[in-house]
């Protein structure tokens, strides 16, 4: 039964009409069960979320073009050895997500060209038998393991060097030859998940840890439950190699485990710290480890931070000792509700401030910044966006005495309205006030501003002289017309796409004299005949660059050109110049009819017209004298009279004397 089900002849390929004009055809969540058929010429094939099982010889025969193929998360089983082999020039492929129990060599033997390889959460356990990747020359990021890797050998990845960058999914890994990752150099950054290793095999980790280790490589560490102080052992290999960057993801960390950390990087020439996806388990007592030196780190980063005990976790003033050094200092979405302002006056060398996501509100931030009497006094870039602020002339005094800041995100906040004044610091350059909901702009903006971000909110004008300002976006407002370019000399970028524009032409954009770059795409667009033209010159000899791509700007109206893109719509003469279609006609019509005209003169048709019509009165008034003359014959003949018949020959001349004369006397009764 098997045999037979094998025998049978496949269906025919499905197809996939799903290409753009720079040839990127995305054919995902299609429901394919196979490799579709697209066109020849695409560049980059999206397959990924389908039910493709096998891909064959056949498949991609004719896709020697392709770029970058992806069959992500699909349920990819076997590949034929030679599927890849027309694929000469790719650079990108992703088999992630898959069946795939065991890697072929064969697959990858004409892909010299590859860059970018991923082959993560694939069934297999192990990279060989034989190294896959050794005809990978042009090699720079390789993503491999899965849930079920067990085993890493020498060998297993050679012919790969250097890389940018090297992703090992070994949460299970049970055996590892040392140096099996270590001839790989130059490396850029390496992420690693040893959550097993870590827990139950601190030796193996240790010399997973020691072989990819380097000062110049940033490394990242995911999925990794740090509680007791013997699970932060296996860093000390990442410590002897004097590694600058270190990033944890996935990190479940303990007051121990923290303490721990610090003692084992003491003196460590760390530069970046960073931990994502963090469950904080303790209260933040790290003052025994006061005596350690980190005076080395000048970037923290924490994002996405739970404290499971966060009414018992204390203050950070006992951290002087970590705090004193950083330059940068990010603490996004960690639930920080307030920062005290002595702990503000600890951070002496701060010059990045990072504190958006947060449940900041008016008054918090009032004691953060201790109430505008500006602690941080090297502070250049404050981002508070995404938190609860609603006064922003409250927010604009608080900065007014950072006089170094120059880069203000007050991004998602709900003020709503803007005051009629503000106060800020006079070297404020950059400042966002997008997702603001903000209904009106007011002279509360700082004049000196160069980089002004108020997108996604309800403004319907901006009438605001702004001098020095370069960039300004306005996407996603209520704009029907472009700003005066009269209130901003200095400009050079506008992004104004999803808002109401119906159109705009070359006298809107000469106000702006210095506009070199325009996003005006995702407007309602009326496609007129002054717009297709104006659009198709701005394209074709660009004073004025559209960065978003021609491709964002597409019709609205009139109705039987909605959806259709400016750039290729062609309308007819007669629609753009009625008058002038109409005074060529008539004119051609006068021209035609005086040329008939001259002609029929040429020809004699006006004689021959004549007499058609002579004839023609000729035959009618025969016709009624034969009438008279039957109804007298009848009469005559009725009485016993006597009639006769005469013809009468004459030229053209005589006609007139004959039929107004003679014939009256010759008919007349005697």
């Amino acid at each position: 039964l098997c045999g037979g089900q094998r025998s049978t002849a496949p269906g025919p390929r499905p197809s996939c009409q799903r290409c753009d004009a720079s040839f990127s055809c995305n054919c995902s969540s299609a429901g394919l069960t196979r490799v579709p058929v697209v066109t020849g010429r695409a560049l980059s094939l999206d397959l990924s979320s389908n039910l493709i099982a096998a891909v064959t010889a056949e498949d991609l025969r004719d896709h020697g073009r392709l770029r970058v193929l992806s069959l992500h998360r699909n349920r990819l089983v076997l590949i034929h050895p030679a599927a890849f082999d027309p694929l000469r020039d790719l650079e990108d492929l992703d088999l992630s997500n898959n069946q795939l129990t065991a890697l072929e060599p064969s697959w990858f033997r004409q892909l010299e060209a590859l860059r970018v390889l991923n082959l993560l959460h694939n069934p297999y356990s192990r990279l060989g038998p034989a190294p896959p990747f050794q005809n990978l020359l042009s090699l720079r990021r390789l993503k491999v393991g899965g849930p079920d890797l067990e085993e890493l050998r020498t060998g297993d990845l050679a012919g790969v060097s250097p890389l940018e960058e090297l992703s090992v999914q070994a949460n299970g890994l049970r055996r590892y030859e040392a140096g099996a990752l270590a001839d790989i150099w130059p490396l850029g950054s390496v992420v690693l998940s040893l959550h097993r290793p870590f827990l139950e095999d601190q030796d193996l980790a240790s010399s997973v840890l020691g072989d990819v280790s380097h000062p110049e490589t940033a490394l990242t560490l995911r999925d990794l439950n740090l509680t007791w102080a013997q699970s932060i052992r296996p860093l000390r290999a990442a410590a002897r190699s004097r590694i600058r960057h270190l990033t944890f993801q996935n990190l479940s960390l303990s007051d121990v485990a923290v303490v721990e950390l610090l003692v084992v990087l003491d003196g460590v020439p760390l530069t970046r710290l960073a931990m994502e996806d963090v469950t904080l388990k303790g209260q933040g007592r790290w003052e025994r480890a006061n005596w350690t030196d980190h005076r080395s780190i000048d970037e923290f980063l924490v994002r996405d931070m739970e404290v499971l005990d966060v009414y018992q976790f204390v203050s950070l003033g006992a951290l002087g000792f970590l705090l004193q050094y950083p330059r940068k200092v990010s603490l996004v979405n960690a639930e920080v509700y307030v920062m005290p302002c002595l702990t503000s006056y600890l951070l002496r060398n701060l010059q990045y401030l990072d504190l958006s996501d947060n449940l900041l509100t008016d008054m918090t931030l009032t004691e953060t910044l201790c109430d505008g009497r500006s602690p941080l006094r090297a502070l250049r870039v404050l981002n508070v966006s995404g938190n609860a602020l609603k006064s922003l002339s409250s927010t604009s005094r608080l900065l007014a005495r950072f006089h170094r800041l120059s880069h203000v995100d007050l991004s998602r906040n709900v003020y709503g309205s803007m005051p009629g004044a503000c106060s800020w610091p006079p070297s404020l350059r950059h400042l966002n006030l997008s997702r603001t909901r903000i209904r009106s702009v007011s002279r509360c903006l700082p004049a000196a501003l160069e980089v002004l971000d108020l997108s996604h909110n309800d403004l319907r004008d901006l009438v605001l002289v702004l001098p020095a300002l370069r960039e300004l976006h306005l996407s996603g407002n209520k704009f029907l017309r472009l700003p005066a370019g009269c209130f901003f000399p200095s400009l050079h970028t506008l992004s104004i796409q999803a808002n109401g524009l119906g159109q705009f032409g070359a006298s809107d954009l000469r106000a702006y004299r210095r506009l070199r770059d325009l996003r005006a795409g995702g407007n309602s667009f009326v496609c007129t005949c002054d717009f297709v033209s104006f659009f198709r010159a701005a394209v074709a000899a660009p004073a004025v660059r559209l960065t978003d791509g021609e491709g964002s700007y597409v019709c609205d109206a009139p109705l039987h050109l909605r959806g259709a893109l400016v750039s290729r719509v062609r309308l007819e003469p007669a629609q753009c110049h009625p008058v002038l279609v109409v005074s060529a006609g008539c004119g051609g019509a006068l021209l035609v009819g005086a040329g008939v005209g001259v002609l029929l003169w040429r020809v004699h048709a006006f004689w021959y017209l004549r007499m058609t019509w002579a004839w023609l009165k000729a035959k009618r008034s025969s016709r009624r004298r034969r009438g008279r003359e039957e109804r007298r014959w009848r009469r005559a003949a009725a009485e016993g009279e006597e009639t006769f018949d005469a013809f009468v020959s004459y030229s053209d001349r005589d006609a007139g004397w004959v039929e107004n004369f003679l014939v009256p006397e010759l008919e007349a009764p005697r």
